[in-house]
């Protein structure tokens, strides 16, 4: 049987299969050969794009307003040797197969995510109204649990027609995948999860405090209650795509993807010499920051750093947060059309905050001489804390805890604190669920902390659409397709993941940075492959439903 993976709903394009076809993805004529590229953004999708173009002939050149990697930021405890933070990105599914196509190209080692219930934690303590259940695997908890993951399933097959949709996604089937997807867009672009969940005859038929139970802890990941106000639209793609499930991390830190990728000399390359690689076209740095894009007379478009300089390009990607084309880049109004503007600054993003610290061994895997369980076990709970992560570095290395990983207004609460304070209010709530452990004694280093919100360069930690923002997205994901744009409006494109329809996973960075790809080809006067057809050819077909205005 075919694996899932994120292929549509929207849009259903094996991405993967047109970036390992052996014909590659285009070509571009001896006359753009060393065209230059402005690539705003150092995250996946700036970095993804950049390497592929430079394949191409084209010359990529990155711009970076902070630090590398975007929000693919692994963070290293000060002092030791391979221990990190995953500030931004940490757990990746197997069904981003675009994005493992780099991983594994890159000869990064992953293994399983230790999210609640599963093998690679061990063991999950929920922590919810002052009681703890200690579990190994669903089977274990209170039946009210299965209860809520029993409705959930129901509601989602109800619903969603869930069963046959995600067959279809397995079968990589276009026309039956729209034949069940449409109609759900256009019944659920106004409507919360929340409101999916609430309505649903399987909720129905339980308890208030069921969905309150569903909403605190869910199942996957995690609790579900900071995106009850989000379209359900957003929801069905993480389920159906099963971007909650399987999921990976990156030994030694995901940021090194985007590093190793800037250092990588593919082995098939036109125009540049054997050996190149993005950091040799870009002089060995980034650029500094873009301050300012306009087009010039002549058609090019000029990017102008923090440092005044100031460069013309053939053509601009776009991958940075895109509040900051209305407040830190003075970019030309007539660049977008007015509509795209709406969608741009409309966009909605959500608050996140991470604490981690670094402590001696894993000591959690030590067992209670009264209970035999664990001491300590992946948390859930209702306290302060959220999530509470552990990861076992090894014997011969210190290990890391990520003490509390909040959402929304959970993460708006520690927004003005210092780290310490920080580490101290999660102490403080995971001494109810652990009243005999010390963990403060295995402390060892500084701890670290994220408020994406409080980045000057993010203004959140992504994209979660609102209701009724189905259109927005449209406008943003399929501006690729500039045929019918006016001359003033074409050259420039987007990518990152608030571009995609999956916002919050890599791998909607790394489709709509290879949109963008496929729509600098054309720009460009490049083409494709018929052996090996591109975003742009089947976007006509099978493109996303729009809905009337």
């Amino acid at each position: 049987m075919n694996k899932v993976s994120v292929f549509g709903p929207d849009f259903p394009f094996a991405y993967d299969d047109w970036i390992t076809h052996p014909k590659g993805l285009g070509h571009l004529p001896a006359s753009a050969h060393g065209a230059k590229v402005a690539i705003i953004g150092s995250g996946a999708a700036g970095i993804i794009a950049g390497y592929e173009l430079m394949k191409l002939g084209a010359r990529p050149i990155v711009f970076e307003a902070g630090q590398f990697g975007g929000r693919l930021r692994s963070q290293p405890f000060e002092g030791a040797d391979g221990v990190i933070a995953e500030l931004g990105g940490m757990r990746f599914p197997v069904s981003s197969t675009g994005f493992y196509h780099y991983v594994e190209m890159l000869g990064i080692e992953s293994r399983p995510f230790p999210n609640p219930l599963t093998e690679a934690a061990g063991s999950t303590v929920i922590d919810l109204l002052g009681t703890s259940h200690y579990a190994k695997t669903l089977a274990d908890l209170p039946v009210l649990f299965q209860e809520v993951a029993r409705a959930y399933d129901k509601a989602l097959e109800d619903g969603a027609n869930f069963t046959a949709l995600k067959q279809a996604i397995r079968d990589r089937d276009n026309a039956r995948i729209k034949e069940i997807w449409n109609p759900i867009v256009k019944q659920w672009d106004e409507r919360t999860f929340y409101d999916f969940v609430a309505s649903s005859e399987a909720f129905k038929a339980l308890s208030f405090h069921h969905r309150e139970v569903f909403g605190q802890v869910g199942f996957g990941t995690g609790g579900w209650d900071s995106d009850f106000p989000n379209s359900m639209l957003e929801i069905l793609r993480v389920n159906v795509t099963e971007c909650d499930d399987h999921q990976r991390y990156m030994v030694g830190g995901v940021g090194q993807v985007p590093r190793k990728l800037w250092e990588h000399a593919p082995e098939a390359i036109t125009h540049w010499p054997k050996g190149t690689t993005l950091a040799k076209l870009n002089g060995g740095a980034t650029r500094a920051g873009a301050v300012r894009i306009k087009r010039l007379e002549n058609g090019k478009i000029q990017i102008t750093d923090q440092w005044q300089r100031a460069e013309e390009f053939d053509a601009v990607l776009v991958t940075c947060q895109s509040h900051l084309l209305s407040i830190a880049i003075d970019t030309e109004e007539s660049l977008f059309a007015q509509d795209l503007w709406m969608a741009l600054d409309r966009t909605r993003y959500m608050q996140s905050a991470k604490t981690f610290v670094m402590v001696d061994r894993p000591f959690w895997k030590d067992q209670d001489p009264e209970t035999g369980r664990d001491v300590m076990s992946m948390t859930l709970t209702d306290r302060m804390t959220r999530g509470t992560y552990l990861f076992d570095n090894g014997p011969d290395k210190p290990s890391v805890i990520c003490l509390s990983y909040s959402w929304m207004t959970d993460a708006l609460k520690v927004l003005p604190l210092p780290v310490e304070k920080r580490v101290d209010l999660a102490l403080s709530s995971l001494a109810h669920v652990y009243p005999d452990l010390d963990i403060r004694s295995h402390i060892v280093g500084d701890p670290i902390t994220v408020s994406w919100e409080n980045d000057p360069n993010f203004l959140g930690a992504f994209k979660g659409a609102l209701p009724g923002h189905y259109r927005y997205n449209l406008r943003m994901f399929g501006h690729f397709m500039q045929d019918d744009l006016p001359p003033q409006e074409r050259g420039i494109f987007l990518a990152g993941d608030g571009i995609s329809w999956t916002p919050a996973w890599v791998e909607g960075a790394v489709q709509t940075s290879l949109n963008a790809v496929a729509g600098i080809i054309r720009h460009l006067g490049g083409g494709f492959y018929p052996e090996n057809p591109s975003p742009c050819d089947h976007y006509p077909e099978w493109g996303p439903v729009p809905l009337d205005n």
